[in-house]
């Protein structure tokens, strides 16, 4: 397994002096963390190697499928996805991590964002135009598209840290946030497009085992108006947030965004079956 990008990571110590301290004080050390522990993770979602099939999905402008006519209604995307799956005989759907997406102009969500870039609090760095209109198009997470209600399951013990519904259209619809301690080192991770039955009886400080069942995939009145899919992401540094977190950036903005969420398949380990 590769355990960084080598273009990503030039680009990163290239950069401030911020960016320096943030990678290699902090992301680098959890990235080589996960990746040392691949064994060690419990699967996010059922899945069975060799059996069950997963399909890479592609969002960019490469596809020419995704006209406003399909993102624009709910109904017609949920049943392109389940086409695409049924055709493909593929029980998920998957991909979407540093992808440089066309589906979020579906949301005003997506437009200027009101999201400033990790900057750790001392060092603050300007990336991009503040005030300008550059969408935010760059996903920061892993789509894992399938049935509503599939289980989603905790790949390493964690505490439930925040939880919220995001309901405005084009969000994360429910949502959770799981805080984990992985020998030294501390990390979260964030699940959106739940059920809101998996945030009815849910505690702050509530502890998930490893492999508990603890959240359900939503269907679209309660996962932000989506076809039926998990959002998982890795976060070095919550920087303070409750019941969510940016899960799409600006283009411009990519490498401090990319740094402070390493690649998802660290943990949920479905790439190599593609």
């Amino acid at each position: 397994m590769q355990v960084f990008n080598n273009q990503l990571c030039l680009h990163i110590i290239t950069g401030t002096r911020f960016y320096l301290r943030l990678y290699f004080m902090e992301i680098l050390p959890l990235v080589l963390l996960l990746s040392e522990n691949a064994d060690f993770f419990h699967p996010v979602v059922p899945f069975l190697p060799g059996k069950d099939k997963l399909l890479p999905l592609d969002f960019t402008a490469a596809n020419q499928e995704l006209t406003s006519a399909v993102l624009e209604n709910t109904r017609v995307f949920t049943q392109y996805i389940n086409q695409k799956l049924n055709d493909a005989g593929a029980r998920y759907g998957i991909g979407g991590y540093a992808e440089h997406r066309t589906l979020y102009s579906r949301s005003k969500l997506f437009g200027t964002s009101q999201a400033s870039p990790p900057t750790g609090g001392e060092d603050p760095i300007a990336i991009g135009s503040e005030g300008t209109t550059e969408p935010r198009r760059l996903h920061l997470g892993t789509d894992i598209w399938g049935k509503p209600h599939t289980a989603v399951m905790a790949p390493l013990d964690g505490i439930v840290h925040s939880f919220a519904f995001n309901d405005a259209f084009g969000d994360y619809g429910a949502t959770i946030i799981l805080t984990h301690q992985l020998q030294d080192i501390s990390f979260y991770t964030l699940y959106g497009h739940l059920s809101l039955n998996s945030i009815k009886n849910l505690q702050e400080g509530q502890l998930i085992h490893k492999g508990d069942i603890f959240a359900e995939f939503g269907i679209p009145s309660e996962n932000g108006q989506w076809p039926p899919h998990l959002h998982f992401q890795i976060i070095a540094d919550l920087q303070g947030w409750q019941g969510d977190y940016p899960g799409v950036c600006k283009f411009s903005e990519k490498e401090i965004w990319l740094s402070n969420c390493p690649d998802p398949d660290l943990i949920h380990q479905m790439n190599q079956y593609l």
